[in-house]
């Protein structure tokens, strides 16, 4: 597959595609969560990736949205569903979603979706959701106690590809290798040459290096997993709470999540904890154990009874006089005590095994005072237990690697499918919250309808609670004007038939009892202008009608008071030239107008006129029938308001009858 015939994707995009694992795969199944692990491909990029690809799958490249208000429908309609959305891979995915003009594609997410409103957006789901996001790659890891050598200087450049969190050397022959040793922890050459040699410090031969990754640098796993922990520990509660099949067994992972720290090193490991801990207190310890050797031979000396007093003598070895003759002919049992007191103090500060003989040599035999440590043993138990502390956490790293390899692919699937639960428990919420049912296209049909039929249709864009809304009847077949009375919702209803087919041709659930439609090529939604139009405007507006009456393919075309771009009387004229050449093509289009009557009057065809009917005024307030009614031209509110003066008033009754009967002629 060649990445760049994607639309959006050019050669450095292609190129960061690449890197991922089955780029094809994500690709092909507009997997956003795959393909943002890309480089430098954020979600909402790669929701757009998905997308082009996804068209490019279905031979989809024709533009369903033709105007900006048909726009503005579906991205009012995304808004909707990323509202219910609790991650912000799924509000990215949902992206993916759009109006689209082939079969296969409706019927696609259509699939999808009938699954995924049966989801139940359990509060607790919702919650652990929270939490999960995608999994992230640490950057910038380095381990600077290990190092690779080889003498070879293709593999040093594809150990540097391969191993970016190591310093890589290179070496002629053991000599080097034992040089490096010095300076590293580890050392482990890579050349099958150094294999049998005499070697000395911590060298290790794998020439089977590049196949052992997770053995030379287990900290690239643990790192992963140390820095994911909350996101994998969220996705493995989203799928208890959700009862779904993980892929994993989740108390194997939280028990190697146990095992780390938040760092990527070892955890609850006692034998590390303790050398560790001796590292660290070591000095505390050396410095605390000459304290015991000493206050003990002070105790001891102020209390012998020799040629000088006690005291007298504790001053001047103070003072720096040389009395090791003394001390060994006086107090050698006490001294004796007083050095075996401060190993036994340095043991227990300490706490770890098998390092007594180094232990015993931090101090000399060879009575002295003060007591005092000597450096080189100090110095050796440092190496000592630093060496111990590092082959216990290499060893312990090696292990939890090992395990974590095998969840490594596992929990990339777990998080994808608690994120993509995410993507349904939208569209069930969306369903859920607005009384949705899947629409029927006439292909799916028995009968062949045209136009579009909605009972008991919903808007979700008036700024009222959803559950105030009225429900809309409302059919059309061919071209309808639709009239009614100021602020009686004639905008409102083609509102909603334009988010009804909008979402329909999503393939998602519409806001209504049913739905009927035919499978639309293009919605054009020409929205009311403010204010008449000026010459050049004009023209550019009857241009763009003039595009469209001589377009193909099936299309919905809705208007709203077309009338305002210039007077009333051409406006009549042009909207009836208008819907004549709709009509002649076959297109479904509803022009909301209040010249509906001049319009018929102008018109060479029969035109369908339907009206939102006002039922009267009561406290001043408009009350209106929301379903269009067929065939009925709308009463204006001047007239009713002239018929409620002509009922409540007895005087001037009859100039208000003069007035109504106006509005019949």
């Amino acid at each position: 597959m060649d990445l760049e015939t994607v639309p959006g994707v050019g050669a450095t995009t292609a190129e960061q595609l690449a890197q991922l694992d089955d780029p094809e795969r994500a690709l092909r199944e507009g997997d956003v969560a795959a393909i943002a692990r890309a480089p430098q491909i954020s979600d909402g990029r790669a929701a757009r990736i998905a997308r082009g690809a996804i068209r490019q799958r279905h031979d989809d490249h024709d533009e369903f949205l033709q105007t900006d208000r048909a726009r503005e429908l579906y991205q009012s309609v995304l808004g909707l569903l990323q509202e219910r959305a609790v991650t912000n891979y799924a509000q990215k995915h949902l992206e993916t979603l759009y109006p689209s003009t082939t079969r296969s594609r409706i019927d696609e997410v259509r699939s999808f979706v009938t699954e995924a409103v049966e989801r139940e957006p359990a509060p607790e789901i919702l919650d652990a959701l929270a939490g999960v996001s995608p999994l992230e790659s640490p950057s910038n890891l380095r381990v600077r106690e290990r190092c690779l050598a080889t003498s070879d200087a293709e593999t040093y450049a594809q150990a540097e590809q391969t191993f970016p969190e190591l310093s890589i050397e290179l070496v002629e022959d053991a000599r080097d290798l034992s040089e490096l040793a010095r300076g590293y922890s580890t050392v482990i050459a890579i050349d099958e040459a150094f294999a049998g040699l005499d070697l000395t410090g911590d060298v290790r031969v794998l020439p089977d290096a590049f196949d052992r990754i997770e053995e030379v640098v287990p900290e690239r796993l643990l790192t992963f997993f140390a820095s994911n922990r909350e996101r994998l520990l969220a996705a493995a509660t989203v799928h208890e709470k959700a009862a779904i099949e993980p892929p994993c067994d989740l108390d194997a992972l939280r028990d190697c999540l146990e095992r780390l720290t938040d760092e990527g090193t070892i955890a609850g490991d006692d034998e590390l904890v303790q050398l560790q801990r001796a590292l660290d207190d070591l000095d505390t310890a050396v410095s605390s154990a000459e304290r015991v050797a000493n206050d003990h031979l002070r105790e001891a000396i102020q209390e012998q009874n020799v040629t000088i007093e006690g005291a007298d003598l504790l001053s001047l070895v103070e003072q720096g006089a040389r009395v090791d003759s003394l001390l060994e002919r006086e107090l050698a049992d006490e001294f004796t005590a007083a050095i075996e007191a401060a190993r036994s103090e340095l043991l227990d500060i300490l706490a770890v095994d098998d390092y007594d003989a180094i232990a015993e040599r931090v101090f000399a035999d060879d009575p002295t005072f003060p007591v005092e440590r000597r450096e080189e043993p100090v110095g050796r138990l440092q190496t000592e237990l630093t060496a111990a502390r590092d082959r216990r956490a290499r060893r312990l790293k090696a292990d939890l690697a090992s395990d974590l390899a095998d969840l490594r692919e596992p929990v990339e699937r777990l998080v994808s499918a608690a994120l993509e639960l995410d993507v349904e428990l939208a569209l069930s919420r969306f369903a859920r919250d607005f009384d949705c049912t899947m629409p029927v296209f006439e292909d799916d049909a028995d009968e062949v309808c045209s136009g579009f039929t909605i009972a008991g249709g919903r808007s979700t864009l008036l700024d009222v609670p959803f559950e105030a809304v009225e429900p809309v009847d409302y059919a059309v077949e061919g071209v309808a004007l639709l009239s009614g009375v100021n602020s009686g919702g004639k905008t409102s209803t083609i509102d909603l038939v334009g988010l009804v087919v909008i979402l329909a041709q999503m393939g998602l659930p519409v806001p209504a009892e049913h739905v009927r439609l035919e499978r639309f090529d293009a919605l054009y939604y020409q929205e009311k202008n403010q204010g008449t139009l000026d010459a050049g405007a004009f023209e550019t507006t009857l241009r763009s009608f003039g595009n469209l009456v001589h377009g193909a393919g099936n299309r919905l075309v809705l208007v709203d008071e077309l009338e305002s771009i210039t007077e009333p009387g051409a406006s009549a004229k042009i909207i009836a030239g208008i819907l004549g050449a709709l009509d002649e093509q076959g297109t479904t289009s509803v022009f909301v107008s209040h010249l509906a009557g001049e319009i018929r009057a102008a018109a060479d065809i029969d035109v369908q006129i339907d009206g939102i009917e006002a039922v009267g005024l009561v406290d001043g307030e408009l009350q209106v029938n929301r379903s269009p009614v067929k065939g009925r031209l709308a009463r204006s509110t001047p007239e009713l308001i002239v018929e409620k003066l002509a009922q409540e008033s007895s005087a001037e009754g009859r100039f208000y009858d003069q007035l109504l009967a106006k509005f019949e002629e």
